[in-house]
């Protein structure tokens, strides 16, 4: 992890075991993966095919906080805000 189009966080999973999320911005997707809060070589990512909510906003949250830093173009915080409505029609955003 590290660059630009690169994004991680930790989060607790579903067990309630935390856990490490990443995204990753390939062409106009984001591919998620996620390993559990464990340190060593061993442990690798595993891709997330239908990451939840959570994940999603979480990435929002970012994104929004390297527009403010100028890392990412309002263009960026929209076309996440489009997959969240496409993905989850019932979430409303403030």
């Amino acid at each position: 992890m590290g660059a630009k189009a690169e994004l991680g966080w930790t989060t607790p999973g579903e067990d309630g075991v935390k856990r490490h999320v990443y995204a990753q911005h390939v062409g106009s997707e984001w591919r998620f993966f996620e390993r559990p809060k464990r340190r060593g070589r061993e442990i690798e990512w595993v891709p997330m095919p239908d990451p939840p909510l959570r994940d999603w906003l979480e990435l929002l949250d970012c994104v929004e906080r390297g527009y403010v830093r100028r890392r990412f173009m309002p263009d960026d915080i929209e076309h996440i805000k489009k997959r969240i409505r496409e993905r989850f029609p019932e979430h409303q955003f403030e």
